[in-house]
């Protein structure tokens, strides 16, 4: 198994080369059943955050629901580099889903006092981050307490002033080793990826509109300016170091906890235009060129995503090494992968710049070496695959995923027999091959589907294209549909009417299923109310940047998560089922009050 270049010489003199993927045929499958949990790590903030979710909190999520939940996995979003958002400019674009890099994770999710050289701080600069600290804590306390939203950068102008304090603590010679074994192991990519970073500050965070000879990762002049920033370059390369060395924390904690899994990182479809991948392997990407999707019956104009491509040719030359590599690093600290739009790996809507997505066509990619790729990274990190393959899939595809060992995903509401009768498909007929859940990061929470807050919420930004009580009569059948079935299959012994139970009846019916994995979306478990991204808006809706709430919309700490009543009784229905075969280790809060 592996990546073999084949030279070719002809008895006339002529040679040849190509690459040739030797992988296994299949991904792995998860050896008994899971239930884990869905998070977006930045909603969940604990009481040592500064103001947003982190790694620390990732940690102790995972410790946490494998020994009390008994939980096999938690994913999350994507993890990936933001784009930093210009000096004295508007706000940067908060979506993990259009990062600047998906080959190196966010410092953004570092905490600060988990960084060893905290310790060692001193004098001025240890009051320094003090007063970081305080102002950290207003943030936290803002979005806790007074209904502010998450300030990514914010956030990150805190930590980032931390974390340059910090770079001045000298590393300890085991430190520094471990150091300089990351940065030998990761090479030119983290050289360039630092490079780009050291280069936005000082020139905007877009390549395109740097100074021409730097548009080039290679020029000379890139070289004398990265020699120049070397100071910049170095920080940046350290921060890469400190935020994988706390994921593997946190994936390491997860084992610990018992968990079979652990951590499922997330594969974001592309990155942004104008950021550091972009820019570093801009010989991959197409130029003037960016990814949507067809019009459809739920968009007549199409979508465009305002994400560069890569280049099939490209990619098949290099014997996929930008997309190997991508891979192995997203599986370094995890025990699962989730790819978005997993129909990317055979083909993507390609717009041209500047054209409607009306005007695009598909172009195909060699699904035979893009899935050799996976298995192979996957089967040597041991991981699982899951491929995010909602909405319009190419005739085939979920069978040849299938084939290769790679889930699917399965949302309870959209899981009806279309070929047949159009009502809901019972959980015998279910596909075994996926990860089984009741709503996703696009999706309503479970609670606002179930009264019908997520049409009123469409209908007051003026999403609906048709009248609001058309909407609502539609989403109130299908809702009574759903509970009709549950009722009669026993799985709501209270009958209807109570949002909880409801809520418990959806996931006693995912269990029913064969579905080898079952994600409970953290929200659900206390009744949150509002997604977490709402499609089709920009400005209009705080998309990627609320906290996990409860019913009435009062945001909740993880400590707070923890010791819910209405969070344990739903994860009840899971040690009830023995999903897992056997019980939780550990009594959630009050259970030996007397």
């Amino acid at each position: 198994a592996g990546v073999h270049k084949v030279l070719v010489r002809s008895p006339e003199g002529k040679t040849a080369e190509a690459h040739l993927i030797a992988a296994p045929r299949r991904i792995k499958t998860p050896a008994r059943r899971d239930h884990g949990l869905l998070v977006q790590l930045y909603s969940l903030l604990s009481r040592h955050s500064w103001g947003m979710g982190d790694l620390g909190d990732l940690a102790e999520l995972t410790a946490w629901s494998g020994h009390v939940l008994d939980a096999g996995f938690v994913q999350v979003n994507p993890l990936h580099a933001a784009v930093p958002s210009p000096p004295d400019g508007p706000g940067g674009d908060p979506s993990p889903y259009r990062p600047s890099s998906r080959r190196f994770p966010d410092p953004v999710h570092l905490r600060i006092e988990a960084v060893p050289e905290f310790a060692q701080l001193t004098g001025a600069a240890r009051d320094r981050v003090d007063v970081l600290r305080r102002e950290a804590d207003r943030l936290r306390e803002g979005v806790l307490g007074e209904g502010e939203l998450i300030d990514r950068d914010a956030v990150w102008a805190l930590k980032r002033e931390a974390l340059e304090l910090l770079q001045e603590v000298p590393l300890g010679p085991g430190r520094s080793a471990a150091y300089s074994a990351f940065l030998a192991e990761q090479g030119r990519a983290l050289e360039d990826h630092a490079t780009w970073y050291a280069l936005a500050e000082r020139y905007g965070p877009d390549w395109h509109s740097w100074p021409a000879p730097l548009r080039d990762p290679a020029s000379p002049a890139t070289a004398r300016a990265r020699r120049e920033l070397m100071d910049r370059v170095d920080f940046h390369c350290r921060l890469a170091w400190l935020t994988d060395t706390q994921l593997a924390t946190a994936q390491r904690t997860a084992r610990e906890a018992g968990m079979e899994i652990g951590l499922v990182h997330d594969l974001a479809v592309g990155v942004h235009p104008g950021g550091a991948d972009a820019w570093a392997q801009q010989d991959h990407f197409a130029p003037r060129m960016t990814v949507g999707a067809p019009p459809d019956a739920f968009n007549a104009r199409g979508q465009d995503w305002g994400l560069p491509p890569w280049r099939p040719d490209r990619l098949a030359e290099s014997g996929y090494a930008p997309y190997r590599a991508l891979v192995r690093g997203l599986l370094r600290h995890a025990g699962a992968l989730r790819i978005d739009h997993v129909m990317g790996l055979f083909r993507l809507w390609w717009v041209p710049e500047g054209s409607d997505p009306t005007d695009g066509t598909y172009v195909h990619y060699d699904a035979e070496a893009t899935l050799a790729v996976l298995a192979l990274e996957a089967d040597r990190a041991d991981a699982l695959v899951i491929g995010e393959d909602l909405g319009t899939v190419e005739p085939g595809v979920r069978e040849t995923l299938r084939e290769h060992g790679v889930l699917g995903t399965s949302v309870l509401w959209f899981e009806r027999d279309w070929a047949g009768t159009g009502r809901p498909l019972p959980a015998e007929a279910w596909r075994a091959d996926c990860v089984a859940t009741a709503t996703t990061h696009d999706l309503p929470p479970t609670a606002a589907r179930l009264t019908g807050e997520h049409v009123q919420l469409r209908h007051d930004l003026g999403l609906l294209t048709r009248p609001l009580a058309e909407e609502q009569s539609e989403a109130a059948a299908d809702v009574r549909e759903w509970l009709g079935l549950l009722s009669r299959l026993g799985m709501l012994p209270g009958g209807m009417g109570c949002e909880e139970d409801e809520i418990r009846a959806v996931h006693r019916f995912l269990l029913a299923t064969p579905a080898r994995m079952l994600g409970i979306w953290l929200p659900d478990a206390v009744g949150d109310r509002r997604p977490q991204n709402l499609p089709g808006t920009w400005d209009q809706y705080p998309n990627w940047r609320l906290p996990i709430a409860d019913a009435t919309g009062r945001p909740l700490t993880l400590e707070d998560l923890a010791a819910s009543p209405r969070l344990h009784a739903l994860m009840a229905v899971f040690r009830q089922a023995g999903d897992r075969g056997d019980t939780a280790r550990t009594a959630p809060p009050g259970a030996h009050r007397v």
